[in-house]
């Protein structure tokens, strides 16, 4: 086999294949002898045509099935031979095939680049500072108190505000004609939490219990209901009952009902600790991205545009399932956000190459351990057990994904204990 390379660009190369002729015609005539034994034509029994009637018949398949084979088999030894790393599958322009002679091919492929040298020594990058004040302390007793709040009748009959909750009856109507499946009978509402249609809200901000408010909605057409998607929809809302939110006092009481404190002051500096320990992950969460910036910028590697075409359509799916989780019916995102997520799937496939170089020249191992950790560290983060997770992660292909993680942080570290880190 003659094998020669032309470099087209940097992360594109073109192969030249030859393959012997004694090769060529051992294939060719294995492929055409068990094409002949299958042969059905008309006049001859199954597998019994002569040669050249099946070569007449089948002659262009047997051609076409030959030169993917020699290509399938080939094609991989001579990429290993020139020590490419191919990304993408290969884009073949064949010669005529013809027994007893030598078969050539072309074949055009994306390749990794070569990266000669990395830098990711005395990289530069600002540590966000962590700072709790008094009014994020408070929120959070605030969440607090509301967790452990009671729904109570108000003293006297009054008009609903902001706050309160309301049990009430819907039935909805499109141009005169009541949507029996699109009411709701004894449905809980919120004031003040959108938990509605603005519409909605702004019409019970007042009622009393039995009154019937009236509102009118221009429905969104993706509204999961057929019959109101699109739609302006009349709303005739019934209520039955108000109730208002108490919330127990901010005292030591409080923080000896939840089980683990004597005082107030006890539960503030726990919450406050607690806020601090998320703030510190945010910062390294911003100063890893930094880093990663900081390393691309140092790095002017060029990326396979394959590779960043991948990148783009596994971020535009996750957007687009996050959307219709969220109730959006959405089936893509518009120009400005795919030519943002253009440039950032080719930040992230350069990043990915410069830090797996690096971590080839540190000469990093992920061993069980390392995985084991990965794992404990996973199930921390996502509450499931570490037995479920070790079970999950048996798959290859998951598996490979949390090296992948697990290297990743590794290689972070790396670059973080070489950096000049500034504190902001």
């Amino acid at each position: 086999m003659q094998i020669s390379l032309e470099q087209i660009s940097p992360v594109l190369v073109e192969l030249s294949v030859q393959v012997d002729a004694e090769r060529v015609t051992l294939e060719y005539e294995k492929t055409f002898g068990a094409i002949q034994k299958k042969s059905r034509i008309k006049g001859f029994r199954p597998g019994k045509a002569p040669r050249e009637i099946v070569r007449r018949v089948y002659g262009s398949r047997v051609e076409a099935d030959v030169v993917q084979r020699l290509v399938d088999e080939t094609f991989p030894r001579a990429a290993a031979e020139k020590q490419m790393q191919p990304v993408t599958t290969p884009s073949v322009e064949p010669q005529r095939l013809e027994t007893g002679k030598p078969f050539s091919y072309k074949a055009r492929v994306e390749v990794l680049p070569a990266i000669a040298s990395v830098t990711y020594e005395g990289l530069e990058a600002k540590r966000p500072k962590v700072d709790v004040d008094d009014a994020e302390v408070d929120a959070e007793l605030d969440a607090i108190r509301r967790a452990n709040s009671t729904l109570e009748s108000p003293s006297a009959p009054r008009a609903a505000k902001e706050g309160d909750v309301l049990t009430c009856d819907l039935s909805v109507s499109v141009g005169g004609e009541l949507i029996e499946d699109a009411g709701a009978t004894n449905l809980g509402i919120e004031l003040g939490l959108s938990q509605v249609f603005k519409e909605i809200e702004q019409a019970l901000a007042g009622a009393k219990v039995g009154d019937v408010v009236q509102a009118e909605v221009d429905m969104p057409a993706g509204h999961q209901h057929k019959r109101l998607a699109g739609q302006k929809a009349q709303f005739s809302i019934t209520v039955g009952e108000l109730k208002e939110r108490v919330l127990p006092p901010a005292d030591d009481e409080l923080a000896k009902d939840l089980g683990e404190f004597e005082t107030l002051d006890e539960l503030k500096k726990s919450l406050r600790e607690q806020l601090a320990a998320r703030a510190k992950d945010r910062t390294e969460n911003v100063l890893a991205e930094r880093l990663v910036e900081a390393l691309v910028a140092a790095n002017p590697v060029p990326v396979p545009p394959s590779l960043v075409a991948q990148q783009m359509r596994a971020s535009e799916a996750e957007i687009v399932y996050r959307a219709r989780m969220q109730g959006q019916n959405v089936t893509g995102v518009g120009d400005a956000l795919r030519e943002q997520l253009r440039k950032d799937s080719e930040t992230k496939v350069r990043a990915g190459l410069i830090m797996a170089e690096i971590a080839k020249k540190e000469g990093l191992q992920i061993g069980n351990a390392e995985i084991e950790e990965g794992l404990k560290e996973l199930a921390e983060q996502t509450g499931k057990n570490v037995a479920k997770l070790r079970a999950e992660y048996a798959d290859a292909k998951k598996r490979e994904m949390l090296v992948g993680m697990i290297l990743e942080n590794k290689v972070l570290d790396i670059i973080e204990s070489r950096a000049k880190i500034v504190e902001e």
